[in-house]
């Protein structure tokens, strides 16, 4: 049974509320940070701890923090981003909804290290009724001295406030969020300055997911050396995984960071198998943004090594034989499921989301939108396969914020690893509306690399 950091405490009845958070040791991490360590020696154990962005990015936190400009008399901020809109992710929610004093341990601890007075929380708009939830959090912590003036006595000050988005997913984009914070169109800023010099209101300020900003509670409480433990490498500590498709057991699952692909997919601890005994057929392992793969580069690598559940080995092959593990949002496909229809949903979606700010991702997301639209409907021609690969090389990297990669990298890896898929749409345009391609040879144990001759 893998060990929990974040969840452990989500069983106990009545969790969400204060005074048994409190008394299942609720608090004693906040206690311990802003009473005995101080701002540099939190920020020192969070850099230990080798903790990772948890959405999507993975650039080490205590890094991040570390970069926060500190200019005398100018305030700083801290930002929660809480506008989960990658498709397939749901980990955030699940915080919020039922262990909501967490976040808020978090980000007082996460402020009290960064010297900020003021916290925001800005959540998606779609997630109506959380909000009164996490306002009732911030008041019962308020109400016990956790924030406010002076806290627990210490000196520190810090008000949290929550901002409800309005469900537009260019928001989640750390700068984009910024400008909607403002109460301006929520555009992305171009970069530098960072938000780090120059962010929420023009002051140095912080950006960080909800996952992260909950780790720093059981980093503080069991220290960076003990965080370490658990995962493997660079992929330390323990990490939210949203698993949904075609498995018997979708949820959230928070997993030590050492476990297979295959045994995430197939124990009865996770996933618990492909739903009605069918086959595994492809997987995005990290939100509809990553790359998707076929079963065969799914549970091996092209070297022939188990697929884990990290950074690395997701990422082991580069985008030509890998993926990301991005924000967790782990989608699975069975042999019933059809590349080319889900690729066009993805990109319907990416198309409706474009702020079009930019001209390859405001005129690129709708012509793929199109081009796959005329293939899965059967009216597409094999040229079009060549001109969607053209269409998404030409937005990728060309944009001011990674959306445009977000929409370029699925049509990509779609063709890339789903090529006879596409031209058997083509090439049977009658079929291809009454049935879908099947599984084919992508379950196929792939042939492994011949050994370097000495």
């Amino acid at each position: 049974m893998g060990r929990k950091l974040l969840l452990d405490k989500a069983h106990i009845e009545g969790i969400r509320y204060y005074d048994t958070y409190r008394s299942n040791g609720g608090y004693a991490a906040a206690e311990k940070a802003l009473k005995t360590m101080g701002p540099e020696a939190v920020v020192e154990e969070v850099k230990k701890s080798g903790l990772r962005g948890r959405g999507g990015a993975g650039f080490p936190t205590g890094l991040k923090w570390s970069f926060i400009a500190k200019p005398e008399g100018v305030p700083r901020y801290l930002v929660c981003n809480a506008d989960e809109s990658e498709p397939g992710t749901f980990k955030d929610r699940y915080l919020m909804e039922f262990i909501p004093h967490l976040l808020i341990e978090g980000l007082l601890i996460s402020s009290f290290a960064l010297g900020a007075n003021s916290a925001y929380i800005y959540i998606r708009g779609e997630y109506a009724w959380i909000p009164d939830i996490l306002e009732q959090a911030i008041a019962e912590a308020k109400n016990k001295g956790w924030l406010g003036k002076n806290i627990q006595g210490t000196g520190f000050d810090l008000e949290i406030y929550v901002q409800r988005g309005a469900g537009a997913y260019i928001c989640g984009e750390e700068t984009a969020l910024l400008e909607s914070l403002e109460g301006k169109r929520g555009n992305p800023r171009i970069k530098p300055p960072f938000p780090a010099v120059k962010g929420l209101w023009g002051c140095p300020t912080v950006v960080n997911n909800v996952e992260t900003i909950a780790a720093v509670v059981p980093i503080v409480n069991i220290g960076g050396d003990e965080y370490i433990k658990f995962g493997i490498g660079k992929s330390t500590g323990t990490k939210l995984i949203s698993a949904c498709g075609n498995i018997n057991k979708p949820g959230v699952y928070e997993i030590e960071m050492n476990i297979s692909v295959e045994e995430f997919i197939y124990s009865d601890e996770y996933c618990g198998g492909i739903k009605g005994g069918k086959r595994l057929k492809a997987c995005i392992p990290g939100g509809s943004s990553v790359p998707v793969l076929p079963a065969n580069l799914l549970l091996k690598t092209a070297k022939g090594e188990t697929r884990m559940m990290t950074y690395e080995s997701l990422n082991d092959g580069g985008f030509a034989t890998g993926s990301m593990l991005g924000s967790g949002g782990f989608i699975v496909m069975d042999e019933d499921q059809c590349i080319v229809r889900n690729t066009l949903t993805f990109a319907r979606f990416y198309h409706h989301e474009s702020c079009g700010q930019c001209s390859p991702c405001r005129e690129g997301t709708g012509w793929m939108k199109k081009v796959l639209h005329n293939i899965e409907y059967g009216k597409g021609k094999m040229s079009d396969i060549d001109l969607l690969w053209d269409i998404q090389r030409k937005i990728e990297g060309n944009t001011i914020c990674p959306l445009g990669d977000a929409a370029a990298w699925p049509v990509a890896a779609a063709i890339r690893h789903f090529r006879d898929e596409f031209e058997w749409h083509v090439k049977h345009p009658d079929e291809a509306l009454t049935r879908n391609f099947g599984l084919a040879h992508y379950a196929d144990p792939l042939p492994l690399p011949e050994p370097a001759s000495v």
